[in-house]
């Protein structure tokens, strides 16, 4: 029961996170116009640095590296063959928006922001389990800055290697790697390497601030009573990361391994989803819905499926 209680009071503890920004909104103290320019922020500058923060805190070694790598393939290719399964299944409804967002919704996870604290909080004396977080982030960055963008914008001009690679967690891999490669946090500034720390550690409020004054601008009676944002949270907390740990749970690889892509894959659907529907001015609705109720739900999905490790 431990792995229950912790998975159940750091997941509490994020759901708290939300409630300065209901009460800011509330209030009139916050405006929900102004989410566009905060999201921005979060993506472009607090998230890689959150990247860089969990690399520039981890001990170089040459078997690191490679779970590392092993990692990073193993977690892409468990979203890429479950959001084709989805694609499969629902191609024929594309053209109506809601299936899209259940294809990119099922998948894509709120692994960095929510995740990285609630895996280091399970599994203290495993620092890799940090890097996994953000390279998890980074392998399901591939398929946000496409398919994910494709969902909401239905332009095909986002399905190409240059989506693909040219976004914030990719290119804050490109300084991360080699800092890590070089032992580079022995050289750089201490006052440098703490900013960047500081600016890794804000992504959690500051996502669950912008939840908590979306939250604050909903009805919730469209929040609650829509069947089929329910069917999205379902697909994401609860049948997505049992595939992905199915999919790994007999392979030779360490417990921590394991236990990093349920966990990660349980995370709720991505506030990145939301982050670009908001940036692009698409979605932005059900991209709210599904993000809110998945992350409420969370606290009771992500506690049982802990009692598995």
């Amino acid at each position: 029961m431990t792995a229950f209680r912790i998975a159940f009071v750091n997941v509490l503890i994020s759901l708290l996170y939300m409630i300065p920004g209901f009460i800011l909104y509330k209030s009139k103290k916050a405006a929900a116009d102004h989410l566009s320019t905060v999201s921005a922020i979060l993506i472009y500058v607090c998230s890689p640095c959150m990247v860089v923060s969990s690399f520039l805190s981890f001990e170089f070694s040459l078997n690191n590296l490679l779970f590392m790598g092993l990692f990073f393939v193993v977690s892409f290719i468990v979203q890429l063959i479950f959001l084709l399964l989805l694609y499969a299944i629902f191609r024929k409804k594309f053209n109506i928006s809601k299936y899209r967002m259940l294809t990119i919704g099922s998948v894509l996870g709120n692994c960095g922001f929510f995740g990285l604290p609630l895996i280091k909080a399970l599994f203290p004396e495993n620092p890799e389990v940090a890097c996994y977080s953000s390279i998890y982030v980074i392998s399901m960055n591939l398929l946000v800055f496409t398919a994910g963008i494709y969902c909401l914008t239905q332009d095909k001009k986002y399905i190409s290697v240059k989506s693909a690679l040219v976004n914030p967690a990719f290119l804050s891999l490109s300084v991360a790697l080699p800092l890590y490669l070089t032992g580079g946090s022995k050289f750089l500034p201490s006052v440098l390497v703490d900013s960047i720390n500081l600016l890794g550690k804000m992504t959690t409020p500051m996502c669950m601030f912008i939840l908590g004054i979306r939250l604050a601008t909903m009805d919730f009676k469209k929040l609650f009573t829509n069947p089929f944002v329910y069917m999205i949270c379902g697909g994401k907390l609860v049948i997505f990361p049992l595939f992905a740990y199915l999919l790994v749970f007999f392979l030779p690889l360490p417990h921590s391994f394991k236990a990093s892509i349920l966990i990660l894959a349980a995370t709720p659907c991505a506030s990145i989803i939301l982050n670009l529907a908001e940036i692009h001015g698409k979605e932005t609705e059900m991209s709210a819905n599904c993000i809110l109720l998945s992350t409420i739900l969370s606290i009771f999905t992500i506690p049982v499926l802990a009692l598995l490790l």
